[in-house]
């Protein structure tokens, strides 16, 4: 029997033309493709003969060791994941899972256009310095870890990126966050927020650290939040942090 190969292929934000070439080019010689429902909708249009396994939120790591198993038929599996495999995304847990089951299995991971990227690329220019990503799930991560992260990021002046900012049954971390970045940061400082970068309905808002408050409510889980550092500012519609370079 050949032997099965594993691509973990970020697919990007949203549409498909987010998508590398590389990765339109591993799915479509994948004999499966597996992964997380809404991201298999994403890329139905360039599929075909392959054998499709979509399921829902929280089955990661049956999801991945599907995709270990069915390599080890020898077939050719795309795990697809949103934006970038390796931020937020599938790559590590399989490369773990395989690492423990099959050590030699062949795992390809190809980047994706990550959703920080694309939210920026809306907002304008936020993160031309230094910055940080933290998520703000306690799900897999313990809120006081989460805590010492945004100090830190806040006490060095870093760009601030939020990952999953604010869900129905934790609809408050958003705003304690806020508060522990205040501490740090002027209530001037400019603050980005994307709903589903990428996607045919994205959404964006401009506002400042202090105006959070009244758009709490438009933050879900397909959002990302940008708060800038002490350099960053509003021109017009654009935010921007200078890079440093004299103009």
């Amino acid at each position: 029997m050949p032997a099965g190969k594993v691509s973990v292929i970020g697919i990007g934000p949203g549409l498909t033309d987010h998508m590398t070439a590389k990765a339109s080019e591993a799915l479509e010689e994948s004999d499966v493709v597996i992964g997380y429902r809404l991201y298999v909708e994403q890329v139905r249009n360039l599929l075909g003969r392959q054998e499709i396994i979509a399921s829902s939120m929280g089955k990661e790591v049956e999801r991945c060791r599907l995709a270990v198993d069915k390599a080890g038929e020898g077939k050719k599996v795309a795990l697809v994941s949103g934006g970038d495999p390796g931020i937020y995304g599938m790559s590590g847990l399989l490369l773990q899972l395989a690492g423990e089951k099959a050590p030699d299995l062949d795992v390809e991971i190809i980047p994706g256009v990550t959703a920080a990227g694309a939210a920026a690329a809306l907002l304008g220019a936020p993160l031309m310095h230094d910055f940080a990503v933290i998520s703000l799930s306690d799900l897999l991560t313990p809120w006081e870890l989460i805590e010492k992260r945004l100090e830190a990021a806040a006490g060095a002046d870093f760009v601030i990126v939020l990952y999953n900012p604010r869900s129905r049954g934790r609809s408050d971390l958003l705003s304690r966050a806020r508060e522990i970045i205040l501490k740090h940061r002027q209530g001037s400082t400019p603050v980005g927020i994307v709903r589903g970068a990428g996607r045919d309905n994205q959404k964006k808002w401009e506002t400042t650290l202090q105006g959070l408050t009244a758009l709490i409510e438009v933050v879900d889980m397909a959002s990302l939040v940008i708060i800038g550092n002490s350099q960053t500012y509003w021109d017009g519609s654009k935010m921007i942090t200078p890079r440093g370079y004299q103009v």
